[in-house]
């Protein structure tokens, strides 16, 4: 065949469809019923039923609504759980202000970009990075360290202390305004350095900027408070309060949980990440400073097996994947054999996980929460998932995920570091590859 597709090829395309009669029943179906609808595998929804050989209860879910805060839910929802447990609240829906934290991670966002363009100013501005760096210069995305690094600066308050907006829920023209802000924002500062202006005054006027930036972000999401009080009856309906507490002590003294004791796992078997390093992403992150996205590359089961010991002592476990694949969101399914794509439309798609990440057909996209997993002989066959897309999504908002799910689209966990091994810890101590700033590994868990 040459580069132009002519008549008689097409003539030979129809040709072939109508040669069976299954192609046209096959056509009928999907196009009246869907694709899913068509491929959907029913002994695959036999097996996933809520039933867990170990199960955490951690109440209702919570709803991230129409932002891509998945991520901040999925984490916040592991502190609020510990917090619940620790002081025997009677509330079990108790929850942290999840628009706390959107605030200054849009803050910390925008210095962040400011910097990074600060950083590239010698650069072309069609060169590959500034490219990039202008594509979204924020937007409510993110990854396990930077959350940490969010609560270890600002630490963290109660629902109350910072409700709910209108656009900490539905964040599109938000983040529109906040983008386009920016945008602007780092054509004044190239602008300045073309003009010969010194570093010192392009920080003074990213200073600026950032002032203007931050009365921006009080009229959409309302100032964070400064002090709070923690205000809760317990199980035996007494009354307590511990008063005036900043955010960061409210962290600090409030919740069991160090969100430094946990470390980022990935599973990126592509050839050019070695199982056993370590690897951070360039111009990926939020808060400026020592801490920056930190990963550890190692092989499927270590994940599971660290998340199981993980579950098996109590606690819940945060983590990535890309939830838009072999998903069923009525009935709250996640399973690599949900659909049978491959026998319905008769081809083979022939890929493997690292494909998948190589040729850009899968990255981490949502983070979810595991609070349960159905082991057999030890082994695991499923897994229960709290999810943050509210009660009418999935049973409750809870998913089942299959273990096969596991191993071919979750690409990362947070572990605390006492289930690592030795071995594992020292291996967390490399220093670290340096990723591409387009490198899948540096997607961020924004899924609404």
């Amino acid at each position: 065949m040459d580069q132009i597709i002519h008549q008689e090829f097409l003539a030979r395309c129809s040709d072939h469809f109508n040669s069976e009669d299954r192609n046209r029943l096959i056509s009928n179906s999907i196009i009246n019923n869907g694709i899913n609808n068509s491929a959907m595998n029913f002994n695959s929804i036999k097996g996933m039923y809520h039933e867990f050989s170990h199960e955490i209860e951690v109440g209702k879910v919570t709803h991230q609504k129409q932002t891509g805060r998945c991520w901040m839910f999925a984490a916040l929802n592991t502190i609020r759980y510990a917090i619940i447990q620790k002081y025997n609240l009677k509330n079990k829906d108790f929850e942290l202000s999840q628009s706390y934290p959107m605030f200054w991670d849009k803050f910390e966002k925008a210095n962040y970009f400011l910097e990074s363009v600060i950083d590239t100013l010698n650069e072309d501005l069609n060169s590959r990075t500034v490219s990039w760096l202008l594509e979204h210069p924020t937007n409510d995305g993110g990854q396990w360290d930077m959350f940490v690094a969010l609560v270890e600066k600002y630490g963290v308050v109660p629902k109350y202390a910072m409700p709910e907006t209108f656009h900490s829920s539905n964040s599109r023209e938000m983040n529109f305004i906040l983008d386009f802000f920016l945008r602007s924002a780092a054509k004044k500062l190239r602008n300045l350095f073309q003009e010969k202006n010194t570093l010192d005054l392009i920080r003074q006027k990213k200073e600026e900027m950032l002032i203007s930036f931050y009365s921006i972000l009080c009229y959409f999401l309302s100032e964070p408070p400064k002090r709070v009080d923690f205000e809760y009856r317990d199980e035996k309906n007494q009354f307590q309060r511990i008063g005036n507490l900043s955010p960061v002590e409210f962290y600090q003294q409030i919740s069991p949980i160090n969100l430094a004791d946990y470390i980022s796992i990935i599973n990126a078997p592509t050839s050019d990440k070695p199982f056993e390093k370590t690897y951070t992403v360039k111009y990926l992150g939020n808060v400026m400073g020592e801490r920056q996205i930190l990963y550890l590359n190692l092989p499927i089961w270590e994940l599971k097996s660290l998340s199981i010991s993980q579950l098996q002592n109590g606690d819940p476990v945060w983590f990535g994947c890309d939830v838009g694949k072999y998903i069923n969101r009525d009935l709250g399914l996640l399973d690599n054999q949900l659909y049978e794509y491959e026998k319905l439309l008769n081809v083979s798609f022939d890929m493997t996980k690292a494909d998948r990440l190589d040729y850009r057909g899968s990255v981490l996209t949502h983070a979810m929460v595991f609070t349960g997993v159905h082991l057999i002989d030890n082994k695991p066959r499923k897994w229960k998932v709290q999810n943050s897309w509210g009660e009418k999504v999935g049973k409750e908002g809870f998913f089942v995920m299959s273990d096969g799910w596991f191993e071919e689209y979750n690409y990362e966990v947070a572990i605390n570091k006492k289930y690592l091994s030795p071995e594992q810890l020292n291996m967390y101590d490399q220093e670290p590859i340096v990723l591409d700033p387009w490198d899948p590994m540096g997607s961020l868990a924004l899924l609404r």
